[in-house]
């Protein structure tokens, strides 16, 4: 019986399997990118460069049709490029950077959306904005695993500039000469993995394994080498556990993953150590 409901389709269908394996990859670059953007405040900015990727990836579809390379280097482009370009008008004009990449990201939107269902061809819009990690094949696969590898190897070199950048921007452009290299080497594979995560969940959804299992992590820590190592397995289990719902009622994937994901983050906000529960229990004398 656990062998049919939790077992059986990871091993009997490929579609699954491919799946499977995409979920986690994506768990493993794009939970970590989610904490750090978490520290950074940025959780909403990580959302805008989600959709700013679309344009890119609709160019690189009309360009090169269902090419991975052409979709993947225009989402690529795309995202830098108003990452960079809200960057500049935040610097150079009054518009704080947050209005700024809001206005980017829904310019990048409309846009996307427009070029996609302007080309009559029989690709989906939905597919785009929501995705389809059951339609993962082999080269995209390899795609998703070569940015997780990449990014956890430059997590891993980093770690303390990148840490250092997020908690204090001015004491790391103060102490060392690398602080706007950590800074822009950060957004750059935040943007790969917003890329990466764009053919499995699509735009609008990437961001949500992203900033989930981060939010959920800093309910249960605060320490943030604690905090990584907890977002990667919430992320791991919200798509395992999603991609079972998904199978055995039939629900549209994606979505079941990202519900799984605030399932667990609202469960979390209640019951984890710095969760609302603990807000509301008798505290001892001199605690806090």
């Amino acid at each position: 019986m656990l062998y049919d409901l939790l077992i059986a389709p990871f091993v009997e269908f490929p579609f699954m399997k491919r799946a499977l394996v995409g979920g986690i990859a994506i768990s493993l670059g794009a939970a970590p990118i989610g904490v750090f953007l978490m520290l950074r405040r940025m959780s909403l900015i990580g959302d805008a460069m989600a959709h700013a990727i679309l344009p890119g990836a609709a160019i690189g579809f009309l360009i090169g049709g269902l090419s991975l390379g052409a979709m993947t280097l225009g989402g690529l482009v795309a995202g830098l490029g108003v990452a960079l370009a809200s960057g500049l008008v935040s610097r150079s004009t009054l518009v704080k950077e947050d209005m700024a990449l809001a206005a980017f990201y829904l310019m990048s939107l409309a846009l996307g959306v427009t070029l996609v269902s302007a080309n009559r061809s029989n690709v989906d819009v939905l597919s785009f904005l929501f995705g389809s990690i059951l339609a993962l094949d082999d080269p995209t696969l390899w795609l998703i695993v070569s940015i997780a590898s990449t990014t956890l190897i430059a997590l891993a070199v980093g770690y303390r500039g990148i840490l250092m950048e997020c908690l204090d921007p001015g004491f790391a452009a103060g102490v060392s000469r690398f602080g706007s290299v950590f800074h822009l080497g950060f957004l750059v594979f935040a943007v790969l993995n917003l890329v990466a995560g764009f053919h499995a969940l699509g735009t609008l959804l990437v961001v949500g394994i992203m900033m989930l299992p981060a939010g959920t992590a800093r309910l249960w820590s605060d320490d943030v080498g604690a905090m990584v190592l907890i977002a990667i397995p919430v992320a791991m289990v919200a798509n395992i556990v999603g991609l079972l719902i998904s199978y055995h009622a039939g629900l549209a994937s994606g979505p079941a993953i990202i519900l799984v994901a605030g399932g667990l983050y609202t469960a979390s906000l209640i019951f984890a150590p710095h969760g609302l529960l603990r807000q509301f229990m008798p505290k001892r004398h001199l605690e806090a």
